[in-house]
């Protein structure tokens, strides 16, 4: 078992003080009530000693015993116990199997000669019933057999309260309450006094050794159990704590928290309650007593009395920590916290905690570390400061005095050894990493966040750049000068960035693109550049860098101009005519512009569409003039300027009509016609030039987008009449017009139709065309029939409503008068309101009128 220093042996009455050269006096029992201590011997003395502890400078104790007075009780017997009462000033003493009173001061017995007898032994109750003060209640095993009784002891009298017997011959007693805890010769009970009920505990035989009963706390004993066993019992039979093992020889047992000690004919042994292990031996021949007094344990010998001394449980703990005794010390401290102030404890278990943590932290048992760090509430910069130049240059910590542990820092720790190191400082990153965004780090974030800055970049570790793009508090100037050492320059522009330093960042990040300085961290970093300017509010940075991004790559450089933020763009922040300037030494970031100009952002201005299609054409001329087959590039053009020239209204037409003049970009001239409405030119175009009759088609429908039927039919004839101009003879014309009228027979007015097919045409080449034209009338006859018919029903449904709301006739007679002028009526023309009142015509016209203008009315007076 590990060893602690927890007790110091101290004499306190040395022999020569009690008995002189008188060899026969022994020492029989002893009683210690504050600083009093009594003493009885085998020749029926008492001797009242004054204990008196001093403390030297360096911490040691000592104790000085003043004799006071000594008194012979004249029986020639030894004096067997001794108890104070000291509520009643007054001191129990068993001699010859009779318990006297007397005065604690003079030792003399009181003066009504109070006493009990037939008492073999005794014992008070320390968690009395009576609730008495100027009581005390004493538990005796009679001298009569098998028969306890309880009795209440006053200042000058006794009393006796109960007399229980018991099933064996009992030996030792302890009391708690009405419980007594009873060692008889062959088993230990608890006896509850004031119901008689009993519970046996477990055997033991008395007449092989002496039996131990001690109280050690609330409805708490501890037993000397069989196999040298320490065994606790509660009044309910049970046992809430771990026995310890004794020797099998123990005369007697003490509780002094969180210890158990034991007296042997050899030793003083010294138990744990928290892991029950033997924490310490001491070496104490001819010992026969052992006992605690509120919380002093005494021991003595026939001669001499000693006292166990306890050392401060946080020395002990110390000591634990100091040996790396980490879980030891954890179960002292947690249990010493009954005995300590609950702040004081706090604070006391806290910096053990955090010590603990610095043990296991050096044996590299970083999880229990960091548990013991984080329950401790370790100032992490106790942690930071062990690691060099981790702590930032402006940090104001200074270690905790006394300190937590004894390293200078990492290198002392690891003695140099590099694997070592390396776990440490991945340790470092972790804790940090988890305590940065907890309560720990108040008032520390700038510490934390710089320290783990330094870690990520010497490992190398890629959470670097998750540290710089997120929420963090790393200090600049320290930061920099690490990330600069380390060269990691992109890390630092994202440094720079989180600072508010764009043009520095951008500046490093242009080096390292450039080949100035070499950081492979991104090798995207051109992309990433242009990304950053895109979203950069700065318009002089944007400026600056625009011409070194458009030098790299035009089509990505550009994006710097067109994937702004939507919000920026609107408000025009950077000038689009700037721009176009700008691009123009870069042909084609400039076609892109405009395109994000025109087809993204669809701003309708005529000189930007204009621009785009003159650049369209200029590129498609350009590449035609190199080659005569039209590669993809020249195809996508095409389709890109086709497009722009269908969809958009904004271009000058002329202008662009005038250029394609002379080429051979017959489809885009159809199409610049088409805007111009001169639709026989362009089909002429389509038909005749480019004979490209689907095209033609094409050309009629989406022209015809979003205009009435009429002109629709009106563009499809004009096609049918150059399929079949007079002039042509051409068969591919005809076919191409018997496909038109049977694909599109819906767009075709079938009367005009037939007037232009020529005779010789058969009905079965036309007939797709004439059944979808007979189809199509019939279908609108139909409709119209049913429009027709839905309308001459409702018309007869006004009808009916109109017949029921003349409904019954109206009398007219000379005697009615009417309800505005009341006068008689002398034309039969009336109005009639819906309440049945009837007024003259002028009346009801004026009435209206009035109400018209005054607003005064009823509603009922307008309706007729």
């Amino acid at each position: 078992t590990m060893s602690v220093k927890a007790f110091k042996l101290v004499s306190a009455v040395e022999r020569e003080m009690l008995m002189g050269d008188k060899n026969y006096i022994n020492i029989e029992c002893i009683e210690c009530c504050g600083k009093n201590l009594y003493i009885g011997t085998n020749d029926c003395f008492i001797y009242h000693f004054l204990l008196d502890e001093k403390i030297s400078t360096a911490g040691k104790i000592t104790f000085a015993a003043t004799k006071q007075l000594h008194k012979y009780l004249g029986l020639k017997k030894p004096v067997s116990e001794l108890k104070a009462a000291s509520a009643l000033t007054r001191l129990l003493v068993l001699c010859d199997n009779t318990i006297t009173l007397v005065n604690m001061m003079n030792l003399e017995p009181v003066p009504t000669g109070a006493r009990i007898k037939g008492a073999v032994t005794f014992a008070l109750n320390e968690n009395p019933v009576s609730g008495d003060p100027f009581c005390v209640e004493v538990c005796i095993i009679s001298v009569k057999r098998r028969t306890i009784q309880m009795f209440m002891v006053f200042e000058d009298r006794v009393q006796i309260v109960k007399e229980v017997f018991t099933p064996e011959q009992p030996c030792a007693v302890a009391v708690d309450g009405y419980y007594l805890c009873l060692a008889l010769t062959t088993q230990y009970i608890i006896l509850n006094y004031n119901t008689g009920i009993s519970q046996d505990l477990f055997p033991y035989c008395s007449d092989e050794k002496r039996p131990i009963v001690k109280r050690i706390g609330r409805q708490e004993f501890l037993l000397a159990g069989p196999g040298g066993l320490g065994m606790f019992a509660t009044v309910d039979g049970i046992s809430q704590r771990a026995p310890v093992h004794w020797s099998e020889n123990v005369i007697g047992a003490a509780l002094c928290f969180p210890y158990v000690v034991a007296l042997d004919d050899e030793f003083i042994t010294v138990h744990s309650m928290l892991d029950q292990q033997q924490k310490q031996t001491l070496p104490f021949k001819e010992g026969h007593i052992l006992q605690d007094f509120e919380g002093k344990v005494i021991v003595a010998t026939n001669k001499g009395v000693y006292i166990l001394v306890p050392l401060p449980l946080e020395k002990q703990i110390q000591d634990l920590l100091a040996s790396h005794r980490v879980e030891e010390a954890l179960v002292l401290a947690k249990g010493a916290r009954r005995n300590i102030p609950k702040e004081k404890f706090q604070v006391m278990y806290k910096r053990i905690l955090q010590q603990a943590g610095f043990i296991q932290f050096a044996q590299l048992q970083f999880l229990e570390a960091k548990e013991l760090f984080r329950s401790g509430q370790l100032d992490v910069r106790e942690l930071i400061s062990l690691y060099p130049f981790l702590l930032p240059t402006s940090s104001s910590f200074i270690r905790s005095h006394p300190p937590l542990h004894e390293y200078a820092d990492l290198n002392q720790l690891t003695q140099g050894d590099q694997e070592k190191m390396t776990k440490c400082k991945r340790f470092l990153m972790s804790y940090l990493n988890e305590v940065r965004s907890t309560e720990v780090a108040n008032g520390y974030k700038e510490d934390i966040d710089t320290a783990l800055l330094k870690l990520y970049a010497e490992a190398n570790h890629e959470s670097l750049l998750d540290l710089l793009v997120s929420e963090n508090f790393c200090l600049l100037t320290d930061s920099a000068a690490w990330l600069e050492k380390h060269k990691k320059y992109f890390a630092l522009g994202l440094l720079y960035h989180y600072n508010g330093q764009d043009a520095a960042a951008l500046q490093l990040w242009v080096k390292i693109v450039d080949g100035d300085i070499q950081d492979s961290t991104r090798s995207d970093l051109y992309e990433y550049i242009v990304d950053f300017l895109t979203f950069c509010s700065d318009q002089d940075l944007v400026w600056k860098y625009s011409e070194w991004v458009l030098q790299k790559n035009e089509e990505v450089g550009v994006q710097i101009f067109t994937k702004r933020p939507l919000e920026e763009q609107e408000k025009n922040n950077i000038n689009p005519d700037d721009i176009i300037s700008c691009l123009n030494k870069y042909p084609k970031a400039r076609v892109k512009y405009l395109e994000h100009l025109v087809l993204e952002r669809k701003i309708e201005k005529e000189k930007y569409h204009t621009h785009l299609a003159v650049l369209y054409l200029e590129a498609i001329l350009q590449l035609k003039s190199v080659t005569t087959d039209n590669c993809t590039e020249t195809t996508e053009l095409l389709f890109k300027l086709r497009s722009l020239l269908q969809k958009s209204d904004l271009y000058r037409i002329h202008f662009i009509l005038d250029k394609i003049q002379g080429t051979d970009l017959h489809m885009e001239s159809a199409i610049l016609y088409g805007k111009l409405e001169e639709h026989e030119k362009a089909l002429h175009i389509l038909v005749h030039e480019l004979k490209d009759f689907h095209a033609a088609e094409e050309y009629c429908i989406w022209n015809s987008e979003h205009r009435d039927v009429q002109y629709r039919r009106r563009l499809f004839h004009m096609l049918l009449s150059v399929y079949l101009n007079p002039g042509t003879s051409d068969c591919a014309l005809v076919v191409a017009a018997v496909d038109l009228l049977n694909n599109h027979a819906a767009e075709f007015d079938a009367a005009l139709v037939l007037q232009l097919v020529p005779d010789s045409w058969s009905v079965q080449l036309l007939s797709p065309f004439l059944a979808g034209a007979v189809r199509q009338s019939i279908h609108t006859k139909r409709m119209t029939q049913i429009a027709l018919g839905l309308a001459q029903a409702e018309n007869l449904i006004y009808k009916h409503e109109k017949v029921k709301q003349k409904g019954t006739p109206i009398l007219l007679s000379d005697k009615k008068v009417c309800q505005v002028c009341q006068n008689p009526f002398c034309e039969p023309v009336f109005v009639r309101y819906p309440n049945g009142g009837m007024v003259h015509t002028h009346c009801a016209a004026n009435r209206h009128l009035n109400s018209n203008i005054t607003h005064h009315s009823s509603s009922s007076s307008n309706q007729t």
